[in-house]
């Protein structure tokens, strides 16, 4: 099954057990997605995205999330802080399971070995091969540093 069909599954169920913050969430996953095939349509005329696509919108989702609760936390509004926390909950569903420490340095000695890096003029290459094969499962921007000073 297509992330695009669990998540309409997932629509389905939450408007029958009438959870209301779930419903919400994801309404808001399904807007961004058509946001993003609306923003397709006019570079292309496949205005379709896909599975990668996809775990890529949620990605930014539960980043921009994340840095509005710790804003929230900060500004004492922690109603709207649990409320942020919530929906991070209900997109992580949908993600695939993040890498641990182990596996994101293997992952990234794999990368530097598939893209034959030498230097750090190579890691963007690197970077391109974990984009590719790791999309949601692993920070990107807490990598970057990582495979630097593997380069270095």
């Amino acid at each position: 099954m297509s992330l695009r069909e669990q998540l309409q599954t997932a629509l389905k169920e939450a408007m029958k057990a009438k959870e209301a913050d779930r419903l919400s969430t994801l309404r808001l996953i399904n807007a961004a997605i058509k946001d993003r095939e609306i923003a397709l349509r006019g570079e292309s005329e496949a205005g379709e995205v896909d599975d990668t696509a996809i775990t890529a919108i949620l990605g930014k989702m539960v980043k921009q999330r994340q840095e509005s609760a710790r804003a929230y936390e900060e500004g004492g509004r922690l109603e709207l802080a649990e409320k942020e926390m919530a929906e991070i909950g209900v997109i992580s569903e949908f993600l695939p399971r993040q890498l641990e420490a182990g596996e994101v340095g293997a992952a990234i000695d794999a990368a530097i070995d598939a893209a034959g890096a030498t230097s750090i003029r190579d890691m963007g290459k690197v970077m391109a091969v974990l984009k590719a094969k790791y999309t949601g499962q692993m920070d990107f921007g807490a990598v970057g540093p990582m495979v630097k000073d593997k380069l270095a």
